[in-house]
């Protein structure tokens, strides 16, 4: 009995084939998918700018305002400058790495709510090129909001917030930065809900932030006090982003530059394997 013969395939073109089973197509780092995650990232927050970007620059002023109606008349000076110049640069870099870490942590955490989360996980996209995405686009939105704190500053009566080191400014003010947007990294992955989240804004993030020498000099403090601020990685980050401005430091710039760059560190080792494993993004 014939069998009857089957029907001809045509021949694929030649260069469209795909590549065999466990063939490397991506040898080195996906940019593109980088790129395009970190875009997303970008204008994520950016559609609602109003409340990603003005609004925490307008909530950081009213502390500049409210301190310096209460001192105004006081003659105030710290470290040798005007109480007001000197707590300007403190609220810009706390504004900055404040919304670092809501930027990254938000953007898992609703990622996992809404279950798109998959849409991240399934393209070819590295553990080490998800937490770089995630982090460029927080840095991202801390650097915007902190240009424009500094902006409005600028025009402000009664502030004089000049750059005088730029590199001092760069450097704490993106280890900052890239710092709250690792632990919002870690804080997305861990949360199952929004409360959890708001849990660690406000009993781990807030407190750092607001002992860490943004309102205060740490020489006319306690010495506990003191101690405790010298082991708070925020004080490194406030201080040298101040001492940018200001042109005096706190504490010890090269001690405290170094200090960012191991707890850096450390946070993107713990973030790039715990986004590996899979750990509560995977079902």
């Amino acid at each position: 009995m014939l069998h009857p013969e089957p029907p001809a395939v045509a021949a694929a073109p030649a260069g469209a084939r795909h590549p065999e089973p466990g063939v490397v197509v991506i040898a080195t780092v996906n940019w593109q998918g980088l790129k395009t995650l970190y875009l997303k990232e970008v204008r994520r927050f950016f559609k609602v700018q109003l409340q990603t970007v003005w609004a925490p620059a307008i909530t950081t002023l009213l502390f500049l305002v409210i301190f310096a109606v209460a001192l105004g008349r006081a003659q105030t000076r710290v470290l040798g400058v005007p109480y007001t110049d000197f707590l300007g640069p403190g609220l810009i870099v706390m504004g900055m790495i404040q919304n670092a870490f809501a930027n990254s942590s938000s953007s898992i955490l609703v990622a996992k709510v809404q279950g798109s989360i998959v849409d991240v996980l399934m393209p070819p996209l590295s553990a080490g090129e998800l937490v770089a995405a995630y982090v460029a686009g927080a840095v991202t939105r801390a650097w915007l909001v902190g240009i424009a704190v500094w902006a409005v500053m600028l025009l402000a009566p009664g502030v004089d917030v000049p750059i005088r080191e730029p590199l001092l400014v760069l450097y704490f003010g993106t280890m900052g930065a890239t710092m709250l947007a690792l632990l919002g990294v870690l804080t997305g992955v861990w949360a199952d809900k929004f409360d959890h989240a708001a849990a660690v804004t406000n009993f781990v993030i807030q407190p750092l932030t607001l002992l860490s020498g943004t309102f205060y000099a740490i020489d006319r403090v306690n010495p506990l006090l003191r101690q405790l601020s010298h082991a708070n990685p925020f004080f490194y980050v406030i201080d040298g982003f101040r001492s940018g401005f200001i042109g005096r430091s706190d504490g010890l710039l090269l001690q405290g530059a170094i200090i960012l760059l191991v707890v850096v560190m450390l946070l993107w080792l713990v973030c790039y394997r715990v986004l590996r494993s899979g750990w509560r993004l995977r079902a």
